[in-house]
Order: structure tokens, then C-alpha cells, then sequence
């Protein structure tokens, strides 16, 4: 018999979640964000309420705290347990309350590392060479409940953050699968987090984040490439054109003279044709990128038809 379970979700994550689950539980409702207008006045959905929607699922669309908990207040729902991925409204205490078991949240880190906002990112920046996923039962207090289970996953050295995402989406949902239904048999026990692991906060990625300081060196800056593909994207001026860098790599030393850099930032053509630019320590390859209003391109595209 297929456990019945309440989903809070909005956004791609949950979306990807709710299609590896959904046949796995008894998705009683969804709860996710209503649709939203952007200054131009046109209205994005939540892609989790159109799928919902599509599916026949009973679906509600709070838009804060306090419409939570007002929903929670007049509708009875008979699920003893909540999942929530990638919802993006914090969940009052009166709302966790209503559930026997809690609501239990895929948190894409290996807890009590890299809690808030923006875990995969985290991992890529810092170059970690592994992360993971922690079902925790969502408490007040930010990503700081009990432990129901982690499953941990390799880094590839090259990961990107679309990647990563992809790759732990995959696992999140076989976790869930396997660990949510022990869970509410009894047969798993949650415990607190490992107090002997400092816990570090993670914020929430703005525009502003992706402008290149390329006082920075070669290594963080290959990273930020990665970590920020798609969006912020890492941006830069190269010959005068405001560009995207969409893939990048480390000059190797055989490579690298200390002469060919006047300056952090400036760029330069290395012995074997590449575009390269000089950081604040070693200098980066660009692989690839987008000129502002125009395709991607290959860095040595770029350079062939731009005088450095």
C-alpha cells in the first residue's frame, strides 16, 4: 500500500521530484507558490502547479506564511507525513504540527554542511569532491532538524552546476523511495545532526555574484564559470565586448608565461592559439563564450576576430 503524502514544491527541482515520486506515493495535494508577475506584466505559472494540474492532483497556491497557515487551518488533510523540495515559502510551526511524522525536506547537502539557500552551488565553488543528499525533518530553525538518512555522491572534477543538479535530483528521488517509506513504518529512527561538523550557511546567488573579479585566481574563477552557467552566468569585457564565459579551464604551467600578464584581466593569446586571460594567480583558457546579442562561440573564434 503506497504511503500518502502532502508535497510542497515550486520550482525545476520539485518539478523533476514530483515526476521520479509519483508513483510511489499517494500524492494527497500539492501546495506550491501561485503564479507570479514580472515587471513586464507577463504571468509565470509555477511549473509545479501546471503539472499538478495536469496530473488531477488536488492543488493549493498560498502565497505567504500566513495564507500556510490558513490553509492548514480550514482544510483537513489526512496524510501523516509533508515531503517538501525546492518550495521557497518557510513553513510555520502550526503547519509542521499537522502532520503525525512531520514534514520531511530533500535537502541537497550533506547536512549540517551547507545549509540555506544554494547548496549545489556551494560545492562547485569550493571544489568540493563530494556531496550529497539529507532527509531532514523541517523544524523553525533553517535546515537544522533531525536526520532521517543521507546517501552521499562523487564530484566529478568537471562538474558544472546543471550537472550536479542533475545528478542529485537522480539520487534525492531514489532516496526518497526507498528511505521515506521506513520512515513512516517505524523502522528509521531520525537523529540530530553531527555536532562535530561546524555548520555553514549558504545565500541565495544574485546577478551581481557573476561579474568576473579577476583579481581572483585561475582556479576560483574556473569554478565560478561552472558554478554560475546558465544563470548569473560569469560575465566579463574582453577586446571591449561585454561577453559570458560559458566554459573555461586552467592554463597549464608548460603554457604559462608570467610575462604575457600585464595585469589581472588582460587578455592574451597563449603559444598554442588559445584566448586566455590573466587572473590574480596563474591565468584561465577560455574554452567558450557569449558576446553580448550573439551565439556562443569558441574563445579562439573570438580572438581570431577581435585585435586583444
Amino acid at each position: 500500500m503506497k504511503d500518502e503524502v502532502i508535497f510542497f514544491g515550486t520550482g525545476p527541482v520539485s518539478l523533476m521530484t514530483l515526476e521520479g515520486i509519483k508513483n510511489s506515493f499517494n500524492l494527497e495535494a500539492i501546495i506550491t507558490k501561485p503564479a507570479v508577475s514580472t515587471p513586464g506584466g507577463r504571468l509565470h505559472e509555477s511549473p509545479v502547479k501546471d503539472w499538478a494540474e495536469q496530473q488531477g492532483l488536488q492543488t493549493y497556491t498560498p502565497a505567504n506564511k500566513q495564507e500556510l497557515a490558513e490553509l492548514f487551518q480550514t482544510k483537513h488533510f489526512k496524510s501523516r507525513i509533508g515531503l517538501v523540495v525546492d518550495y521557497g515559502i518557510i513553513i510555520p510551526r502550526s503547519v509542521i504540527d499537522n502532520f503525525e511524522l512531520g514534514i520531511v525536506n530533500s535537502h541537497f547537502s550533506l547536512l549540517p554542511k551547507y545549509r540555506g539557500a544554494d547548496p549545489i552551488t556551494a560545492v562547485v565553488l569550493n571544489g568540493d569532491s563530494e556531496t550529497g543528499v539529507s532527509l531532514m525533518l523541517v523544524e523553525e530553525q533553517l535546515d537544522n532538524g533531525p536526520i532521517v538518512g543521507q546517501a552521499k555522491l562523487n564530484v566529478a572534477p568537471n562538474e558544472t552546476i546543471n550537472s550536479l543538479t542533475d545528478r542529485l535530483v537522480a539520487l534525492s528521488n531514489k532516496f526518497i523511495q526507498e528511505t521515506l517509506p521506513e520512515y513512516v513504518s517505524g523502522s528509521i529512527k531520525p537523529l540530530s545532526q553531527n555536532t562535530k561538523i561546524t555548520p555553514s550557511m549558504t545565500k541565495k546567488v544574485q546577478k551581481a555574484d557573476g561579474t568576473i573579479n579577476w583579481q581572483h585566481s585561475a582556479i576560483e574563477i574556473e569554478r565560478q564559470v561552472r558554478a554560475y552557467l546558465g544563470w548569473p552566468g560569469s560575465r566579463t569585457t574582453l577586446a571591449g565586448k561585454e561577453v559570458t564565459i560559458t566554459r573555461a579551464s586552467i592554463l597549464e604551467d608548460t603554457l604559462f608565461d608570467a610575462r604575457a600578464c600585464s595585469g589581472a584581466g588582460i587578455p592574451f593569446r597563449t603559444p598554442n592559439g588559445q584566448l586566455a586571460v590573466c587572473c590574480g594567480d596563474g591565468a584561465l583558457v577560455v574554452e567558450s563564450l557569449k558576446p553580448a546579442g550573439k551565439p556562443e562561440m569558441a574563445g579562439n573564434a573570438f580572438l581570431a576576430g577581435h585585435k586583444l
